[in-house]
């Protein structure tokens, strides 16, 4: 398929709409500046927010120069109505035929694996853009999955060269237990949006991940 702007190597970056908006885009604009995020996803955390579409687009907005992606978390039908560069599914959508055929075929499309090898092989039949294995750690904001054996990772692995991410609980610290994984990036939301500097927190993972 045709696709827009390709998933890189490196930090993928979640951010939360219940964020205060100020600081979302502060903190944001000053890690695009410094050319260290390679897509966002805006995760559907919506409740509350009156204006969604015109929230969206001004992260879209800061992204652009950058030629950094933005990517929807689910809500697959805000493409039409926003500048954002493709979707983000949590689980498999059991239209997927019918949402094909709606969005453009440049828009990105992402899914969310655990253990089950079924759901990758939907991903790569399907012809996706890249896959993320959630959860790889405990985490507070990935609360609802289940912890990813590694061997999985490793069989995903065998069966496709599409970018992995790796999701949930990652923290600089705990990279190295990642051991001689085959993955092409981490997602990150509190670890580097909840830090006073996300700046320094994204080079503290760069360094890690590096090792």
């Amino acid at each position: 398929m045709m696709r827009g702007k390709a998933i890189k190597k490196g930090i993928y970056l979640v951010v939360d709409p219940q964020m205060n908006k100020v600081v979302l885009l502060r903190k944001l604009s000053e890690l695009l500046l410094n050319d260290q995020i390679i897509a966002v996803q805006v995760w559907d955390n919506f409740k509350g927010l009156e204006n969604i579409p015109e929230f969206i687009d001004k992260i879209c907005d800061i992204c652009k120069p950058s030629s950094v992606p933005v990517l929807l978390n689910n809500r697959w039908e805000l493409l039409k109505a926003t500048k954002a560069d493709g979707v983000h599914f949590d689980e498999i959508p059991p239209n997927y035929k019918m949402i094909k055929k709606s969005i453009s075929e440049k828009s990105l499309v992402g899914l969310t694996c655990n253990n089950d090898l079924e759901i990758i092989e939907w991903a790569i039949n399907n012809q996706l853009d890249y896959i993320s294995f959630c959860s790889i750690f405990p985490s507070s904001t990935s609360n609802s999955c289940e912890l990813v054996d590694f061997k999985v990772i490793q069989k995903a692995r065998s069966l496709t060269q599409m970018p992995i991410f790796l999701a949930g609980g990652i923290k600089p610290e705990n990279i190295k237990l990642l051991g001689k994984l085959d993955f092409d990036g981490v997602a990150v939301i509190s670890g580097i949006m909840g830090a006073k500097n996300p700046t320094a927190a994204v080079q503290d993972y760069y360094s890690e991940l590096k090792k």
